[in-house]
């Protein structure tokens, strides 16, 4: 039943009019910071710098008019890059 839900929630396919401003990356880091991950564990699952993810971080907020990570994570359910029920676990977690 829940999955039932789910699906016709529309959570399939991403919502790429909320996620226009992003490039292909913010889009990435915006999915890790849906998934939970802080910017260190970001920074380490893109193997870039800490500083780039927080830029990268400040960007997303800008783009699409968000206060805080908070309401990123939402973004992140509410266009469809992370799903309920969806997490992947790293082998190390």
């Amino acid at each position: 039943m829940t999955r039932t839900v789910i699906d016709k929630m529309g959570w399939s396919q991403p919502n790429h009019r909320l996620l226009s401003p992003l490039t292909p990356r913010e889009r990435e880091v915006l999915t890790l910071i849906g998934r939970g991950l802080s910017n260190a564990e970001i920074a380490d699952e893109l193997i870039v710098e800490e500083s780039t993810t927080k830029t990268h971080v400040k960007r997303i907020l800008a783009k699409t008019n968000l206060r805080d990570r908070v309401q990123a994570v939402i973004l992140a359910y509410e266009s469809g890059l992370v799903r309920p029920g969806r997490a992947e676990l790293r082998p190390d977690a």
